[in-house]
């Protein structure tokens, strides 16, 4: 009797590491009152035909430079566009440019990253000198010379915030690999006759999820960012784009007399961007056990 309690007890102590991260995120207030942001911005992005009250480009010459009234609660621009139906429809974009920018940095450099960790030797030498020359210049600097070469569009912007971001998730990715390399399972895998792509994919990738998911979290923050700062510079989206660096620099004129047409883009960049990072933060403290109490 004593020896099944035991088990018993064994048992729940033996808890589903996703769960217990749950629990762990749940009694964070910060990381949950983040996600529920992240969650506002993310429906706002998809509902946007339904939320805003005006389309993003309509323009009424009636309008200039309205101040926040019961009709536009943000105010309206130099050509009379609502602002919050812009910023409600500029979401989509921001949010797009985060997400598959860090989902093409996460696949392109866990993959360099797996194979470097998991060879080690001159490949690991080679790919992670690569990405140490990729390191060396500025992100934001590697960005706008990927942007300029090929050009400002959406796509490009993507895939110059993506490539900018590969060497974080590459040596990311390669320290959980060298971690786990050696353990049991993946000698059981090699024995049986597993092939490399297949060890990796099933038996290392899963066992590393849980810092590449924090790392990917606060990934879409930078991500946003350097779009919003693109598109500032002029190298990003451009108008009539409802991008929000785009909107604040057309703002950058009328900041003394129209202060709203820069103060609402702004807040959105610093509210959807906290969000991400306090909700990265908390994921962090839930994944790393030497965090937990």
């Amino acid at each position: 009797m004593k020896k099944r309690k035991e088990v018993v007890e064994t048992k729940l102590k033996a808890r589903n590491p996703w769960a217990e991260a749950w629990r762990s995120l749940r009694r964070n207030g910060m990381a949950m009152t983040g996600m529920v942001i992240l969650i506002l911005f993310i429906l706002c992005a998809i509902f946007a035909d339904v939320i805003a009250p005006y389309p993003m480009d309509l323009q009424n010459d009636q309008h200039l430079l309205e101040s926040p009234s019961a009709q536009h609660i943000f105010g309206t621009d130099e050509y009379g566009r609502d602002i919050f139906s812009r910023i409600v429809y500029g979401s989509r974009i921001s949010l797009t440019v985060g997400f598959i920018a860090v989902v093409f940095s996460v696949i392109t450099g866990g993959l360099c990253g797996a194979t470097a960790g998991y060879f080690g030797g001159k490949l690991d030498n080679v790919i992670m000198r690569f990405m140490d020359i990729l390191l060396a210049v500025p992100s934001i600097l590697l960005a706008i010379a990927i942007v300029n070469i090929l050009g400002s569009n959406l796509v490009n912007v993507m895939i110059a915030v993506g490539i900018s971001s590969i060497p974080t998730y590459a040596r990311v990715v390669r320290a959980s690999v060298i971690s786990v390399r050696d353990q049991e399972f993946v000698e059981s895998a090699v024995a049986i006759g597993d092939s490399v792509p297949s060890i990796i994919l099933r038996n290392i990738i899963p066992n590393c999820l849980a810092p590449i998911i924090v790392q990917a979290t606060l990934g879409v923050a930078w991500a946003i960012l350097s779009c919003s700062g693109l598109s500032f510079l002029g190298l990003g989206l451009q108008p009539p784009s409802p991008e929000w660096g785009a909107m604040l620099s057309s703002g950058r004129q009328y900041i003394y007399d129209s202060v709203w047409m820069t103060i609402f883009p702004g807040g959105a960049i610093v509210l959807l961007v906290l969000s991400l990072n306090v909700f990265g933060d908390g994921l962090r403290d839930a994944f790393d056990p030497k965090l937990k109490k």
